[in-house]
């Protein structure tokens, strides 16, 4: 049966919901887990990284860049997954000593590789899976053997199916440290629920990158809201003079507002998403309470649920304050604009004043233009009569150029009339 033609999106689409499955685990494992920050200008520095490391075990990389794989090079397992703003990096091998965290699997990993590694460390993280078939751990001797006497936060995970303890501290290698003791997961099963726990701290560690910026925020935006008060308060009492030195004030505040706000938009919204995932690992835990010991739902919203609302407090007063500014600002440019409008009107009226007076004026010259141009031509009527007079006619000159006289204004007032109603 044939079909018709695919979209050009189905495949892609279609494998995006298998992107990044778990790896199947089976207890004893030990994990070390990188996440480094990183740009899209290094993506092609990392998978350079990454194919040196699979050339070195003799192993060939993928034929393109991807932005996940795993792939098992002999002394370790590696787990590489990229994404937006960060890459991640799993190795995990076999323990190979009694304490779990006394050679992790990283040691395992090539150092001089491991120290060229693009990007800045976020989450470092040992992880080890253990089989235990005990119902009851003694946890305050987890606490001293493991997390140095650290206050322990855990719960049962899987719905009890294992139980999962960590401290959420930074220990003296630099790592922190994850303890799951399995009673009876299935291997993919274990694999899913140690990749929620990583998650659930590098989501933390993401979200909260945006409490700084908001702490940041803070004293600038009050200062902003001083002088957006300093501003108001002025516009309300100020006279056209003022108008233009308050504009630009209140333009230079508004460019202050938009290049912050530019700047933290996406650090909000991403803080936002980050926080939604970290509540969505938490649930996909299936956590049960240990008697005793803070929950992982317990210990992440204590702080991260304040530290959100703070950020989300933040970008909703920064919003505000720039759609403050932004009226404040229309109201002053609505004010400037009547104010030049006046002056607008004042300059015609002034205009049509002057234009007046020069009508007038011409008028006037018109008048004694007509006088002058009826003299000049009365007197050539004058000099004609006399000629006449020469040639024997009976002509008085002084009569013929009295009668003359109205005659030549009514002619020249007309001619005068014509042209002028012709300019027009």
């Amino acid at each position: 049966m044939e079909l018709p033609r695919d979209h050009p999106l189905r495949s892609e689409v279609n494998e995006e919901v298998h992107a990044r499955p778990s790896d199947a685990l089976i207890a004893p494992v030990g994990i070390s887990y990188l996440v480094l920050s990183s740009g899209t200008a290094e993506r092609a520095r990392e998978w350079q990284h990454v194919a040196m490391l699979l050339q070195r075990f003799k192993l060939a990389p993928p034929a393109q860049p991807v932005n996940h794989f795993s792939i098992d090079l002999g002394p370790f397992r590696l787990r590489f997954e990229r994404h937006t703003e960060f890459v991640r990096y799993t190795f995990s091998v076999p323990p190979v000593h009694d304490e779990p965290f006394a050679v992790p699997a990283i040691a395992a990993v090539p150092a001089d590789w491991l120290a060229t590694v693009p990007g800045k460390v976020i989450v470092a993280a040992h992880a080890a899976l253990l089989r235990t078939e005990e119902d009851r751990l003694d946890y305050d001797s987890i606490a001293a053997r493991h997390f140095s006497g650290n206050v322990l936060v855990g719960a049962g995970i899987a719905d009890g199916a294992a139980v999962a303890l960590t401290d959420f501290r930074i220990h003296g290698d630099g790592f922190s440290r994850l303890l799951i003791s399995d009673h009876g997961m299935l291997p993919r099963q274990a694999g899913r629920m140690v990749q929620r726990l990583l998650e659930l701290d590098t989501y933390r560690i993401m979200a909260l990158l945006a409490l700084p910026v908001a702490r940041e925020l803070g004293p600038f935006l009050g200062s902003c809201e001083e002088e957006l008060a300093a501003v108001t308060s002025a516009l309300a009492s100020s006279g056209t003079t003022d108008e233009t030195g308050l504009l630009e004030r209140l333009t230079r505040l508004e460019a202050g507002i938009g290049s912050r706000e530019s700047a933290s938009h996406y650090r909000f919204s991403a803080a936002a998403a980050y926080y939604e995932l970290v509540q969505r690992r938490i649930l996909e835990l299936r956590e049960v309470r240990i008697q005793g010991l803070q929950t992982f739902q317990e210990f992440t919203e204590r702080r991260l649920a304040p530290a959100m609302n703070t950020c989300r407090a933040v970008a909703a007063r920064q919003q505000s304050l720039s759609e403050r500014v932004a009226r404040t600002n229309q109201l002053l440019s609505t004010r400037v604009d009547i104010s030049r409008q006046r002056q607008n009107q004042a300059l015609l009226e002034s205009m049509d004043r002057r234009a007046g007076a020069q009508l007038r004026l011409q008028e006037t010259v018109e008048g004694l233009s007509i006088a002058a141009v009826t003299y000049y031509i009365v007197g050539l009527v004058a000099y004609a009569a006399k000629g006449l007079t020469a040639f024997g006619l009976a002509v008085h000159p002084d009569t013929l150029a009295a009668l003359s006289i109205p005659v030549v204004a009514v002619v020249v007032a007309l001619g005068l009339r014509r042209i002028r109603k012709h300019v027009a």
